[in-house]
């Protein structure tokens, strides 16, 4: 071991937590393990500026989410911002005002930076960033709030690559390519250097957290096709769209793989280890690990996802989660019931992109009319009442049930079960509904829950008949054995 490890590695260790970090559950791999308990996740979070963004005020955020019940953030690491209007979002938080962007790297003496203020230099690390980094996490920390920190994010546009750091025409550091189609592939010039340094820099300092988790890359789709025709290709079967979109694909793959080496290697000699996303589709996708995942990845993320991004990846035997919301309108019930059938079909976290967070808006209040999405507190209290619902269940035991529900005549129903001793069901439709549950003998409980309040509507001792109170959409019910 090199003295400069040694180092970092004994500063590291005096930092340290007392606690582990998030883990995937060793018994039950669908879910994660936290400070010793079996947990799955429900948030709805800003819109992963809170660090990068100077003027936002994340304490009050923070304070926010523990008060919402939100038990999980997600921040961008600095290596991509927003202009100001990106994706018709109205106050973005992603998107600083004039040279306020706050970037892992200094700014130089030399003016010219496209989004306001003097160029960055990618030779040298601001401090005034980690410090605030750090603020955050240790903030959160203390209100039992797990941050997702993702260290990478696809260019979109123009428009982006005009404000990106990584662009050689806004930092004095000398870049050896100019095509932002090709910064998240093996085929980009100098850059992956910068990549790598920014990886091991961000992860040797953040070793000391047990409250995080990274992710590789945002939407790592989206860097080199229309967005319009990446959506389609996720969307459908992907037999039906050209091959050079799979040529495209392997070469993300390859670069994330290169980022995932760079994690695993920088933690090697360190205390903790941490856990890695990977960001793979849109919607839903039938995942071949040997083509579509990089080595080392613990769990995979999916945006905008339906139960089937779940269902049909659970020989991955990993967390399926989804990690971000948005394009449903502004109403609550179109992200509820999403939120509800994901995680009823056994789906390990929901992160709702939640457009009601905003500088001066901190408490999640702001209505805004242009959003591409929803959010604001009376969805946060709704989701809180799932993530409620589901860590009420034995999750180091609880698996999908197909063959416990026998009829639910007018509803669909959804399933999940520690065989013999709990049940937990979603029924979407109109009620009262007339439910079957195939039960063993005993003694059991049940309980119908209105899932937009959290409020018991009924309890009654359960055997295989059940009729449920009068719901317009949807209704939850717990099933436990005495």
């Amino acid at each position: 071991m090199s003295l400069r490890i040694s180092v970092a590695v004994l500063l590291v260790a005096a930092v340290a937590t007392a606690g582990e970090p998030v883990r995937v559950h060793p018994k039950t791999p669908r879910y994660f393990e936290w400070n010793g308990k079996a947990v799955a996740f429900v948030t709805s979070g800003e819109h992963y500026g809170a660090v990068l963004n100077p003027d936002f005020d994340y304490e009050k955020y923070l304070d926010t989410l523990k008060a919402n019940g939100m038990p999980l953030t997600r921040i961008f690491s600095g290596g991509y911002v927003e202009p100001v209007g990106a994706f018709g979002i109205e106050r973005n938080t992603l998107a600083p005002k004039g040279d306020r962007f706050l970037a892992p790297w200094k700014r130089s003496s030399t003016p010219g930076y496209a989004g306001g203020g003097n160029k960055f230099d990618l030779d040298q690390w601001d401090p005034e960033y980690l410090k605030r980094l750090k603020a955050f996490l240790t903030a959160a920390g203390k209100r039992g709030i797990v941050v997702e920190l993702t260290l990478f994010c696809s260019t979109y546009s123009d428009k982006q690559w005009a404000v990106h750091p990584f662009n050689p025409a806004n930092t004095v550091t000398k870049l050896t390519h100019t095509d932002w189609k090709t910064l998240h592939t093996p085929d980009n010039g100098n850059a992956l250097d910068h990549q790598l340094k920014l990886t091991k820099h961000l992860v040797t300092e953040l070793n000391g957290f047990d409250n995080l988790v990274y992710e590789i890359q945002n939407e790592p789709w989206s860097d080199q096709h229309d967005l319009g025709e990446i959506l389609n290709y996720h969307w459908f079967d992907k037999k039906e769209f050209p091959n050079r979109l799979e040529v495209t694909k392997a070469a993300s793959v390859k670069w994330q793989a290169k980022i995932a080496e760079a994690v695993r290697a920088a933690e090697k000699e360190l205390p903790k280890k941490h856990l890695l996303f990977q960001n793979v589709s849109n919607f839903r996708l039938a995942i071949d690990p040997k083509r579509d995942l990089a080595a080392g990845v613990s769990a995979v993320h999916f945006h905008y996802a339906m139960p089937e991004a779940v269902t049909w990846n659970k020989a991955l035997n990993m967390p399926i989660c989804c990690d971000e919301t948005g394009f449903c309108g502004t109403d609550d019930e179109p992200y509820r019931v999403k939120a509800w059938q994901f995680m009823m079909a056994s789906g390990a976290w929901w992160n709702h992109l939640d457009y009601s967070f905003a500088v001066g808006k901190e408490d999640g209040t702001d209505r805004q009319p242009k959003s591409p999405g929803g959010g604001g507190p009376a969805l946060r209290k709704q989701l809180r009442v799932l993530n409620e619902f589901v860590n009420s269940f034995d999750l180091a035991n609880l698996k999908p049930d197909a063959d416990a529900v026998v009829s639910s005549p007018g509803a669909a129903a959804q399933c999940l079960s520690v065989p013999g001793k709990e049940y937990a069901v979603y029924l979407r439709g109109r009620g009262p509904t007339a439910l079957t549950l195939k039960l063993p003998a005993g003694d059991f409980t049940a309980e119908w829950i209105d899932v937009m309040t959290g409020k018991v509507q009924a309890a009654e001792p359960a055997n295989g008949r059940l009729v449920s109170p009068e719901y317009k959409s949807e209704i939850a019910l717990r099933v436990k054995k005495k």
